[in-house]
């Protein structure tokens, strides 16, 4: 690629260099952003064989299949190299034309490949063929001296579970169980689930600790809710309790107010009594 690029003016050499930089280590995590670089790319430098091809991988990333498909014909335009063949078969398979690619995969292009890129080529057309629904095709096709082989090469875990995964798309589990644990053991690198296809042949479920923590919070939400309920209850009791003695003191006024009126009433007909009756005592003495 830095010979590529050295064909272009310094400035603009580092920076179609930047974003391919930027697309290289971005494709896996975040792949819509590494097309957006792979895009700003091809806008400096789209005569360059290398930028091409990091767009067609950009674009393949993100699904855009006829996209990919045009950025690598173009690249393998530029170089002659046959290099892209497999990857351009499966854009195929992406584009819903999996004949195609079994087309692809007859052709003399394949024998031109290296091993590894003569085994991608296998697993692309055991892909088509599973896409076709035939799955016992797809099987053969797998079947061949680098599965069998004991030695790993970079390949080797993505070739035996896709024979794993097909051999149980065909409902032979024993088997499938078998070559998902040798996938694992070929596996160093983590780039297949090797080990949860196992596990979930095996009955084994995983609980996400994360998950676990988030329930265990919603319980204790549960709790609080219900405790926030209770404190509620409490308060409404004791807000009606103090209605009810603001009630009985108002009644106990009233009572003490009503007592004390009848006494006042007491005391006026006893005066009144008692003046009729020096009045009429008066009365008597004067006859």
């Amino acid at each position: 690629m830095r010979q590529e690029l050295q064909s272009l003016p310094k400035g603009l050499a580092e920076d179609v260099a930047r974003n391919l930089v930027m697309v290289a280590n971005l494709i896996d995590e975040d792949p819509e952003q590494a097309y957006a670089y792979s895009k700003i790319a091809l806008r400096l430098a789209s005569r360059v064989a290398a930028v091409r091809e990091a767009a067609g991988f950009a674009a393949y990333a993100t699904q855009k299949y006829s996209e990919a498909l045009a950025e690598f014909r173009a690249a393998r335009r530029m170089t002659g190299s046959v290099e892209l063949w497999p990857v351009m078969a499966d854009c195929e398979r992406g584009l819903g034309r999996p004949e195609r690619a079994m087309a692809m995969a007859g052709e003399p292009e394949v024998q031109k490949l290296d091993k590894a890129g003569q085994v991608e080529m296998r697993l692309v057309a055991a892909g088509a063929r599973r896409d076709m629904g035939q799955i016992d095709a797809a099987i053969v096709t797998l079947q061949s001296p680098e599965l069998a082989s004991n030695s790993v090469q970079p390949w080797t875990a993505r070739l035996r579970y896709a024979y794993a995964d097909a051999l149980l798309a065909a409902g032979r589990e024993g088997e499938a169980r078998e070559w998902f644990a040798k996938a694992l053991e070929a596996d160093k690198d983590g780039a297949t689930d090797a080990s949860d296809r196992l596990a979930e042949l095996d009955g084994v479920e995983f609980v996400d600790a994360h998950d676990e923590h988030d329930a265990q919070d919603g319980d204790h939400s549960d709790l609080s809710g219900a405790t926030d309920v209770r404190d509620d209850e409490a308060d409404d009791a004791d807000e009606a309790d103090e209605a009810d003695d603001a009630d009985e003191q108002d009644d106990l006024s009233d009572d003490v107010v009503d007592a004390q009126a009848d006494e006042a009433a007491d005391v006026d007909v006893d005066v009144d009594v008692d003046t009729d009756t020096d009045t009429d005592a008066e009365g008597d003495k004067s006859s």
